[in-house]
């Protein structure tokens, strides 16, 4: 009999600790957490592909191709009404539009809309030259190297425009099936070497 006895205490600390066990994964803490997180992810998804996402859905834009000045550039600022961005960086003129939460009207990196977002980007400042042209010559080797990479994430992402114009000079004249992207590597450091 004492082995019987010594048996069912066993049994109830075994019953016991799983219904502990069982509290703990379904305590109202954790309950609570778990709705929570279930309702952040929601509205992450939602906001993404669902009802948030369709309402902004814009209609796709012509490309443009052509070489600008930064008096025409500042009119594509994301404020016109087909709400066009161009940024322009290293000499390159890109469509940002697709870029609107970032290079739009209230977005951080506003400041580049419309402008020549290279000055700001080499030192790190959110802020845009106001320069007629600015030739980039005072930045140092770190800095230049800092907007040659600026340039290539934008060549990755968004669709060239044309060439920022410097006073003076003349337009290309591309065809509507391809514009021509010549050799960057040497584009900005030979305009160095003629000043």
């Amino acid at each position: 009999m004492d082995s019987v006895t010594d048996q069912k205490p066993v049994e109830n600390e075994n019953v016991s600790s799983s219904t502990s066990f069982l509290y703990d994964i379904i305590s109202p803490v954790n309950l609570l957490l778990t709705v929570i997180f279930a309702l952040f992810v929601y509205k992450i998804v939602r906001s993404k592909f669902g009802k948030g996402s369709a309402g902004a859905v814009e209609p796709e834009l012509a490309k443009i191709r052509k070489d600008m000045t930064i008096a025409e550039l500042r009119q594509y600022d994301g404020t016109q009404p087909d709400g066009r961005i161009l940024v322009a960086v290293n000499g390159w003129i890109f469509d940002a539009t697709s870029g609107r939460r970032f290079y739009g009207p209230g977005g951080p990196y506003a400041a580049f809309g419309g402008r020549d977002a290279s000055r700001g980007l080499a030192t790190f400042s959110v802020t845009s030259s106001d320069k007629e042209y600015d030739d980039l010559s005072d930045l140092n080797s770190m800095q230049m190297e800092s907007v040659k990479e600026w340039e290539a994430q934008f060549r990755e992402k968004y669709d060239l425009v044309g060439r920022l114009l410097k006073p003076g000079e003349e337009p290309t004249n591309y065809s509507d099936e391809e514009l021509e992207e010549p050799d960057t590597s040497t584009t900005n450091t030979d305009d160095k070497k003629e000043q």
